[in-house]
């Protein structure tokens, strides 16, 4: 397939740049029995039957973003990419002119890394002192890394709304936003219903973020993620799936974490790099139902979500949520699709219900 074919239209109006008062008040479109419904969140507890597994991915947004300078005194930005060790990380490094090898770049509070290495888009920073780790300057220093396309800095209210409220492993630079729909009280009615919930970790990098950039989606390659999925959870999975219940993703994140575990035809347990590229003609071998955001226009998401309920299911659903406005990208609204109920006949939208 070409990269034009996940091209739509899309009103920059639509794209949420802010979040809604609470969590669970987003929209949810409900592909489902050859239809579309236009629903509440909430509504999600309608979808899900007893003994089903819901699977999140609980990898925590770190303040990845900084802002220092030079020695020369030329501004310098960072955007954490991964944490290798107590002093090293990855980064992408933006600054007014070109930096190398050896330059050391100055932050607030004395801090100071050295560039050791780059590969690619990424340079490999080392922290100068001993008497921190990383995690506490990126705390004390960074800024939560808002995607660029809400054309802002970040505000106090990002610092827990960008952020799930299960989130428990700080790795991430990115927030897994379908999750972000998810509050405590919803939560615990999913646990009154006795639906299993499942925890796994897929720290994303800055690479979440990078467009496509050939035409030919088959030789699009993509950035290494460090995934953990456990025993544990590998096994609720086989017993979901002994009983005849369903695994749902919530978003996409959790459902590569998923699926790259599973890549032997039965999960795993997983503790590695994935590279794993969903897209159409890809053949699922764990997740039964999707929860997931609206995504970019051309992006690999995109195309993962078409690979699992079918190009045309999904390109149609898109056209009908730009009609009714959906919100769009990280702090937008939602999407469900249902795998075992979607075949290959047109979508019918149907009467909104909200």
């Amino acid at each position: 397939m070409q990269l034009s074919d996940f091209h739509f239209d899309l009103p920059k109006h639509l794209i949420a740049k802010y979040p809604l008062p609470q969590r669970s008040q987003s929209r949810l479109m409900v592909l489902k029995e050859q239809s579309i419904q236009h629903q509440h969140f909430v509504a999600m507890l309608d979808l899900v039957n007893e003994g089903d597994l819901i699977v999140f991915n609980n990898t925590k947004v770190i303040p990845a973003r900084l802002f220092g300078k030079k020695v020369t005194g030329g501004k310098v930005e960072i955007l954490v990419e991964r944490i290798l060790d107590d002093q090293c990380f990855t980064a992408q490094v933006r600054s007014s002119k070109p930096t190398r090898l050896g330059d050391r770049l100055l932050f607030d509070q004395g801090v100071t890394f050295r560039i050791l290495d780059k590969k690619e888009q990424f340079y490999t920073l080392k922290y100068e002192a001993r008497d921190k780790n990383i995690f506490s300057i990126i705390d004390a220093l960074g800024e939560i890394p808002l995607p660029p396309y809400m054309e802002r800095r970040p505000d106090e209210n990002d610092l827990e709304r960008y952020q799930t409220v299960y989130a428990a492993d700080k790795g991430s630079i990115a927030a897994p936003t379908a999750g972000l729909h998810f509050d405590e009280a919803l939560l615990a009615k999913l646990r009154q219903k006795n639906i299993r919930l499942g925890m796994l970790t897929l720290h994303i990098g800055a690479g979440t973020f990078l467009p496509v950039r050939v035409e030919d989606v088959t030789s699009h390659r993509m950035h290494a993620e460090y995934v953990m999925v456990s025993e544990e959870l590998c096994e609720a999975i086989r017993d979901t799936k002994r009983k005849g219940k369903r695994v749902i993703a919530v978003g996409t994140t959790a459902m590569r974490a998923l699926e790259a575990a599973s890549a032997t035809g039965s999960i795993k347990p997983y503790h590695q790099d994935t590279t794993i590229f969903i897209y159409p003609g890809y053949e699922f071998q764990c997740v039964d139902a999707l929860i997931t955001n609206l995504h970019l226009p051309s992006s690999t998401l995109l195309m993962l979500v078409c690979a699992f309920a079918g190009y045309d299911y999904v390109m149609q659903a898109y056209r009908e949520a730009v009609l009714q406005e959906y919100r769009f990208y990280s702090y937008g609204d939602a999407m469900w699709v249902n795998k075992a109920t979607l075949n290959s006949q047109a979508l019918t939208p149907t009467k909104n219900s909200l």
